[in-house]
């Protein structure tokens, strides 16, 4: 069984994340497929698969006789989908020998055009995975898992000398919740990878420092005939808050390492209203500023209206993991010789987003995130290629060859 076929058994599990049940993990098909893989790597005859009471799957694989010493190297996936599309009752389409034009997708009238997404020229020949278009697909991060596992299979063949592996599968990445459970110390690894980026061959060890806030608006509410003077419009409110906001800093027209806001949510009355933002920025000192502004806009909404109630909620998600990685760049050296070594073109690019890596790293587990042969994560367009996929599995055997260097057993 390889990476493609674990993947395609993998997103028939609905795993979308929830942030709004309170629960660990937040959705009940994160124990599904948590349960599943524990299931795989115990019959692969990994050590100590388990699944623990927060949903980690952890398992470890020995060093090979004589490379006792190399240092402990783990690999990390995430199993939920992403809230902001359905995940439910996934049908994965196979598009083999993909001719690199436009993909029209079965449901919805959806299809994923050339000219909007232009990686796409790029694979023409290979095999081409996606949803039917009323779903998500799930390779973010099922294909990082799937890769995980096809990787320990490998290894377990004993045809991989090698030094001690460590592998962990997490749940509500989605949400920011990966690592709120995990036991660094008890994982063992003194370096780690997360498997949950994009193109294959990518490798990713600069992320945005995050945060997200909530502001809730309560309005005075009168009839509209006699309102002169007295309402305040919780929704005209909001609008004034996101007017103070740089207009051009939004998602939509930033790329690279600029930062921006992102009004994630609006609803409301002319009573009350709440809007939901998330920050970020690359740079921390811009970063801070970002917030300052947000709670300055607030602020000032609240004095033009001072009958109404203007309440800001925030808080910090994650930060940027190269201040972590600074003295450990060994890393994303290693990985991209590991790239090469599997036929794969490594591409050091900034992640405008975050991992479980960007928090980990912070938790005193250096660890990069590296490309999963997949594309346009969190919505209906997604896709992935099962050729890179499998390239990424041998991309993670070099890893582990890598770092065994020096350690061979002598004779």
């Amino acid at each position: 069984m390889g990476a493609t076929e674990r993947f395609l058994r993998y997103v028939k599990i609905d795993t979308q994340s929830d942030e709004r049940t309170g629960q660990t993990p937040s959705s009940q098909g994160q124990w599904e497929l948590a349960r599943l893989l524990c299931r795989e790597l115990e019959a692969l005859g990994l050590e100590e698969p388990r699944v623990d009471e927060y949903c980690v799957v952890t398992a470890r694989i020995p060093a090979s006789a004589g490379y006792e010493r190399a240092p402990v190297i783990g690999f990390l996936a995430h199993m939920d989908t992403s809230p902001a599309f359905s995940g439910r009752d996934v049908t994965a389409l196979l598009h083999p020998d993909y001719d690199g034009s436009d993909v029209a997708l079965p449901q919805q009238g959806r299809v994923i055009r050339r000219a909007e997404f232009p990686f796409l020229g790029e694979l023409a020949g290979k095999t081409l995975i996606t949803a039917d278009g009323s779903t998500l697909l799930g390779a973010d991060d099922k294909a990082g898992a799937a890769e995980i596992v096809e990787m320990c299979a490998r290894l377990m063949t004993g045809d991989v000398p090698h030094g001690p592996v460590r592998v962990a599968f997490t749940p509500d990445e989605e949400i920011g919740q990966g690592p709120d459970h995990f036991d660094v110390a008890a994982f063992g690894a003194k370096y780690a990878y997360t498997v949950d980026g994009g193109a294959a061959g990518s490798i990713e060890y600069e992320n945005f420092n995050a945060a997200g806030a909530r502001i809730a608006i309560e309005g005075v509410s009168v009839h509209p005939g006699s309102a002169k003077g007295i309402m305040e419009n919780a929704l005209l409110i909001a609008q004034e808050i996101n007017a103070l906001l740089p207009a051009g800093e939004i998602p939509a027209r930033t790329e690279g390492y600029e930062g921006f806001f992102h009004l994630d949510g609006l609803e409301g009355t002319a009573a009350s209203a709440r809007m939901e933002y998330i920050i970020r920025d690359h740079d921390r000192a811009r970063f801070e500023k970002r917030k300052k502004q947000l709670s300055d806009a607030c602020e000032k909404a609240a004095a033009a209206h001072p009958t109404a109630s203007v309440k800001l909620f925030m808080q910090d998600s994650y930060y940027n993991m190269k201040e972590q990685l600074a003295g450990c760049m060994h890393l994303v050296e290693n990985a991209k010789e590991a790239a090469r070594r599997a036929g794969l073109t490594p591409a050091v690019e900034p992640i405008r987003g975050g991992t479980d890596g960007a928090r980990l790293s912070y938790m005193g587990l250096p660890c990069p995130n590296l490309g999963t042969g997949g594309y346009n994560f969190h919505g209906p367009m997604e896709c992935v290629c099962a050729q890179d996929m499998e390239a990424v599995v041998e991309m993670l055997l070099h890893i582990v060859r890598i770092y065994s260097r020096g350690y061979e057993q002598d004779e």
